[in-house]
């Protein structure tokens, strides 16, 4: 059983980078843009579900609550660009709780870890448990806020998207490129293209957030483009 889950789980990696770089790059609300966030949304939803059952399978809870964390990241941005402005639903409710819960363990086990003999906790230091807590906590916040306002719009709502979206593309990045570099070619590994790569997304997350939080050009309350699922409504 875990081989072909493997094998999905590889397929819809690769897919998901690559539909997820495309759609950084296309033009923003076209046809071609809202068809790579489409894919980008499956591939990423698919991965993140088989990295939980193999992970699961061989016992592995920090990959357990990194592709969790990811699946909640990429289902509520795709739920913040389909969903017009408007009131929050049962859905919302139960996204907090879901990531209040990992933020919530995460920190528990880096103090854990930072506290052990070995200075680890499943095989992991702290300093992954501490920031991917304080990931899924910022997100609780966000999402708390929304609940308490009633709704979100306007360039918050396009802020909301963008970041979770790019942050799941980051976490998907971090674990081929950084993670496994190994398996790519020694000039790749020397001339640090494979960290860059990893690390695009969290720059293209500040380019974005920048241009729609500090700039005039997303002031205006505007809907999100058609495509649901485009990884930059921008």
């Amino acid at each position: 059983m875990r081989s072909p889950l493997l094998v999905l789980h590889i397929v819809a990696g690769t897919l998901g980078m690559l539909s997820g770089f495309v759609a950084v790059f296309l033009r923003k609300g076209s046809r071609r843009h809202g068809l790579a966030g489409n894919v980008f949304v499956i591939t990423m939803l698919c991965l993140s579900s088989t990295g939980v059952f193999l992970a699961i399978m061989k016992s592995q809870p920090g990959n357990i609550l990194g592709g969790t964390l990811t699946f909640y990241l990429v289902a509520t941005a795709w739920m913040t660009a389909r969903r017009k402005d408007g009131a929050p639903g049962i859905f919302d409710w139960g996204a907090l709780l879901v990531v209040f819960t990992i933020a919530t363990i995460e920190i528990t086990l880096g103090i854990e870890a930072a506290l052990s003999p070995s200075g680890q906790k499943y095989d992991y230091p702290p300093w992954p448990y501490f920031i991917f807590g304080c990931v899924a906590l910022l997100a609780a916040v966000g999402d708390f806020r929304m609940l308490v306002r009633a709704g979100i719009s306007g360039a918050q709502r396009i802020a909301r998207h963008l970041w979770r979206m790019c942050f799941a593309l980051f976490i998907a990045a971090a674990s081929i490129f950084l993670a496994r570099q190994q398996v790519f070619p020694a000039v790749l590994q020397k001339t640090g293209v494979l960290i860059f790569l990893s690390f695009l997304p969290l720059i293209l997350l500040i380019f974005w957030m920048f241009r729609v939080l500090l700039t005039k050009a997303y002031r205006k309350t505007r809907p999100l483009p058609t495509a649901d699922a485009a990884i930059l409504s921008a």
